[in-house]
């Protein structure tokens, strides 16, 4: 299995590339969000959930995801984990997720921790302009998650920009291959796909 991973900041368009990469790539890529991963904090009222850090690296149940990653490596299922927006809680499902041949993590501190960037392959990051970032939050959070502009915007300023200063920002040096222009750079996708794919034909060559 190729295991690659997806950082930037919020915005940056990690999802897009991943989600294109996976479609030139076809049935034997999948996605995984870290998003999904954010810890359980279904004991708290909403109003508690609201006010979480969910820009801070421990806000993410980092052993839970390694564990999921390194099962699939190994060749086993995971169950597949999910996360309500709207709500701020986890929405685990039993539905299974079987080993594929390509494994995309995509999330904003996929980076943090060295045991899981060990295990990667190639690691990207989307390297675009703040101002634009921004702007894409606003659209994705009203249209896809429900969210005011005010929440965001505040949000925005209490946790996300800082997180970004802090440590998103200084991923960039554990980069492979850093991207611009988002996550709809077609020349790139094209560019990424052939060189994941020349690297699985190359490993069939070897095993047979």
């Amino acid at each position: 299995m190729i295991f690659i991973g997806i950082c930037g900041a919020s915005g940056s368009g990690k999802s897009t590339l991943a989600q294109s990469l996976s479609d030139k790539l076809g049935s034997r890529c999948y996605v995984l969000q870290q998003d999904c991963y954010y810890r359980d904090h279904s004991h708290l009222s909403f109003e508690e959930r609201t006010q979480l850090n969910y820009d801070e690296p421990s806000i993410f149940n980092h052993d839970e995801l390694l564990a999921d990653v390194q099962r699939l490596l190994d060749g086993q299922p995971i169950t597949r984990k999910g996360y309500n927006y709207a709500e701020h809680r986890r929405a685990d499902t039993d539905e299974l997720i079987t080993p594929p041949d390509v494994l995309i993590l995509e999330g904003i501190h996929c980076f943090h921790d060295s045991r899981l960037l060990d295990l990667m392959y190639l690691k990207l990051y989307m390297n675009v302009d703040a101002d634009i970032c921004l702007l894409r939050r606003i659209e994705r959070d009203i249209t896809e998650r429900g969210r005011s502009i005010d929440s965001i915007s505040d949000q925005y300023r209490r946790t996300v920009r800082p997180m970004f200063e802090q440590y998103i920002r200084n991923y960039i040096s554990l980069a492979d291959v850093i991207v611009a222009r988002g996550g709809k750079n077609a020349r790139i996708v094209e560019i990424l796909a052939g060189y994941v794919s020349d690297e699985l034909n190359k490993r069939r060559s070897e095993n047979s």
